[in-house]
């Protein structure tokens, strides 16, 4: 791989990790920025739009960004694309420098779902040619093309109908709530077959990429998930409306990597971590909590009671804490250091740190 040499070893340890296999530290994945002497230059985008979806600017800013940035340990070099918002079961993508959002619209609940993935929109065709201009200049494996970034239909609808409206309709239009999330998760999986099939057909070697906006490499293909507007919701509701559509991606993947947002959506956790096609959970605390780090320790450690692999974002002065209290076979760090030696540095002693690790207590 084009942007990390150490691939071979890296792709190992993930793959360990994947099979739940202990080895002489946890999978942790460093980025530090790396001096470039004649960088890609980066042209400036003409608009909003083109700066999510021009296949020009997207492109250099991708050759850029990699070569800028030291991929260590288990970071796995790739550019993640957000703009796969568009596709977005009927919505209008409004464009601005640091996100894409919609208008809400009013929905009559005497007709069938408006929320539909439509094939020959002009959104879809544009990033189709953004993924393929990637798939051409990762050629055979210089870098891997991130899944799409997305939202699930649960999410989605919350957004397109306005968290009120959603909320609303959840008691008053149960049914017709159900099926038009059921619906849209179809659409959703229709759509990204064909993306995965146009990325494999080009020749792209990891054409099933990485996990979202969350770097996160497998062995073998699996889906990125989560559900935020689950914090509004009970129990009995996040049942029947989000786990139902998990089940959906759960038959059709195998594997779910779940993001987990939030205190107010951790009253889900059990439930979650019944689901048999569940390996990854990935939590980012609400700005009212600690940082990912010790302050989380007992619910990283039900994660991992459970089975699954626990994925955190962390600041790297609480990499130590976590390498020695939690279980390193079920273990996924994400940090960033202020330079390449420094990363090195926390790699290696992590493996001394690794030593005094605690296996999981598995309850499964």
């Amino acid at each position: 791989m084009k942007y990390k040499a150490d691939w071979p070893q890296a792709r190992r340890r993930l793959t360990a990790l994947w099979h739940g296999e202990a080895l002489d530290r946890p999978c942790i994945a460093v980025l530090a920025p790396r001096p470039v002497a004649n960088p890609t230059p980066v042209p400036t985008p003409s608009d909003d739009e083109a700066r999510w979806l021009d296949p020009d600017y997207r492109v250099a800013l991708a050759r850029h960004t990699l070569e800028a940035t030291w991929w260590g340990g288990e970071a796995v070099p790739s550019c993640l694309q957000m703009a796969n918002w568009v596709n977005c079961l009927g919505g209008t993508p409004r464009f601005a420098p640091d996100t894409i959002w919609f208008d809400t619209r009013a929905v009559d609940f005497a007709q069938p779902s408006p929320f539909r993935h439509n094939p020959n929109a002009p959104w879809t065709a544009k990033y189709r040619r953004l993924i393929l201009a990637l798939c051409k200049a990762a050629g055979p494996g210089d870098f891997l093309i991130g899944k799409p970034g997305g939202l699930p239909a649960n999410d989605l609808l919350s957004v397109l109908m306005g968290t009120t409206e959603f909320l609303m309709a959840l008691v008053d239009h149960s049914d017709w709530m159900a099926d038009a999330i059921r619906t849209g998760a179809r659409d959703q999986f229709r759509l990204r077959q064909q993306l995965q099939t146009m990325v494999r057909e080009a020749g792209h070697p990891f054409w099933y990429g990485n996990a979202g906006w969350m770097p996160f490499w497998a062995p073998e293909p699996f889906n990125s998930t989560q559900s935020d507007v689950s914090c509004m919701l009970s129990p009995e509701m996040f049942d029947r409306f989000i786990v139902a559509e998990l089940d959906m991606y759960g038959q059709e993947h195998g594997a779910l990597w779940y993001h987990l947002d939030g205190a107010d959506a951790r009253q889900h956790l059990p439930r979650l971590l019944s689901l048999p096609y569940l390996r990854v959970v990935q939590y980012v605390p609400a700005p009212c909590e600690p940082p990912n780090g010790p302050g989380h320790i007992e619910m990283y450690r039900q994660i991992q009671a459970a089975g699954r692999i626990v994925h955190i974002q962390v600041p790297w002065r609480n990499v130590e804490a976590l390498v020695r209290e939690l279980d390193p076979s079920l273990l996924m760090l994400d940090t960033r250091v202020a330079s390449p030696d420094d990363g090195q540095r926390l790699l290696e002693r992590s493996i001394g740190w690794a030593r005094t690790a605690r296996p999981a207590r598995r309850l499964v």
